[in-house]
């Protein structure tokens, strides 16, 4: 197994100091917290791996252990001397990043708030648009289920509402699992870390804890929204005991276009030019999304050469202006030739001379040049 190095999985140099690890600790743990990535098993690992090393790189002496032996000397040294100040400070972190009692479980002595229900207040509905909704906004009709509290046990999930600790984590909200010489707390799954279980299930509810209820309204969808936005509707999510109410996030998905292809606030549009109007140049009309614009072809094009049309693109959903409409082109040539056309096409070939060759003058000497190679 390829042992890890500390220094990479914080993303820091190894004449760093402490401040600076610190600091890119938080945003690894920030990054990869499981609370932020629910049900993500590889990021579940690297949350712990940047905890583990964060602890050897935090304490002077277990770093300078580290960089002179490796994790072999610290598996020795952490037998006999354990962790002393490590998880501490990783709680201090934890409690500045996510409020509350932190990180718990690692050393901290404050605990977490608890609450009595096991549903998050905020929710999230997919909201598929046509490309030219999103381009210049529209109204939609959002239904959606939500959920909202059960009278009868105030969310608990309990008979009466009545709970008692946990037996898997004895209360704490919070089980440890040990892997080598560290020790890692996760969430409890079997109270989502309340530290409390239904001894008996609510008859109304059947130990959910909520009701699911049926809603609908409408949404004015702004211009320019983008594939992947979200927007916030306040007070349309799911409903505490207490009636406090979450926010309702439509998550934006936004179909494909058959000739327009969106890139930020810029449109792209691929225009096929036959190969006589690139030798001649040619003036054509092409659609751009508020009606026809005029393309001129310079004589002389090249292939996949682009021309912008400034702010005839997207306009910006942060209020930014417009973006571009950026033509690539696309040169064509005849698929098959009858033989008046191959005709011409010779005769306008013999009058361009040597012009119509270019091969030719360009490797004039390169025939005698590679046989003398092998002389």
């Amino acid at each position: 197994m390829t042992e890890l190095d500390y220094y990479e999985l914080l993303e820091v140099t190894k004449d760093s100091d402490k401040g600076t690890i610190k600091k890119a600790y938080r945003k690894m743990a920030m990054k990869y917290h499981p609370d932020k990535n629910p049900g993500d098993t590889e990021a579940e690992e690297k949350f712990k791996a940047v905890n583990e090393a964060y602890q050897v790189l935090s304490d002077d002496e277990k770093r300078a252990i580290y960089d002179r032996y490796g994790k072999a000397g610290l598996e020795g040294h952490g037998q006999g001397g354990g962790f002393s100040g490590g998880f501490d400070d990783i709680s201090s972190i934890f409690e500045e990043m996510f409020g509350g009692g932190g990180f718990g479980g690692f050393g901290g002595s404050s605990r977490r708030e608890r609450k009595t229900y096991n549903y998050n207040l905020d929710i999230a509905v997919e909201v598929s648009v046509e490309f030219n909704e999103a381009v210049f906004g529209t109204k939609k009709e959002i239904k959606y289920t939500y959920k909202d509290a059960c009278p009868d046990c105030k969310g608990t999930g309990a008979k009466d509402g009545k709970l008692s600790t946990c037996p898997h984590c004895q209360g704490q909200g919070q089980i440890h699992m040990r892997q080598g010489f560290m020790t890692f707390a996760q969430t409890c799954p079997h109270c989502q870390g309340s530290g409390q279980t239904a001894t008996d299930k609510c008859n109304t509810c059947n130990g959910l804890g909520y009701k699911e209820k049926e809603d609908k309204f409408e949404v004015s969808i702004p211009e320019g929204v983008n594939d992947g936005n979200r927007i916030r509707v306040s007070n349309r999510g799911n409903i505490a005991p207490n009636g406090q109410r979450g926010d309702l996030y439509l998550q934006i998905k936004v179909k494909e276009d058959s000739h327009f292809i969106r890139h930020g606030d810029d449109i792209y549009l691929e225009v096929p030019i036959f190969f006589t109007q690139v030798a001649l140049g040619a003036k054509i009309k092409i659609p751009g999304l508020r009606g026809e614009l005029q393309l001129k072809i310079p004589a002389g094009t090249k292939d996949k050469e682009q021309f912008k049309f400034e702010g005839e693109g997207v306009k910006s959903v942060q209020g930014y202006g417009k973006g571009d409409l950026i033509v690539q082109i696309k040169i064509t040539y005849p698929k098959t030739l009858n033989n008046e056309q191959k005709e011409l096409l010779e005769k306008l070939q013999e009058s361009f001379g040597l012009e119509s060759k270019p091969h030719e003058s360009n490797f004039e000497n390169m025939f005698d040049k590679v046989k003398g190679w092998f002389k």
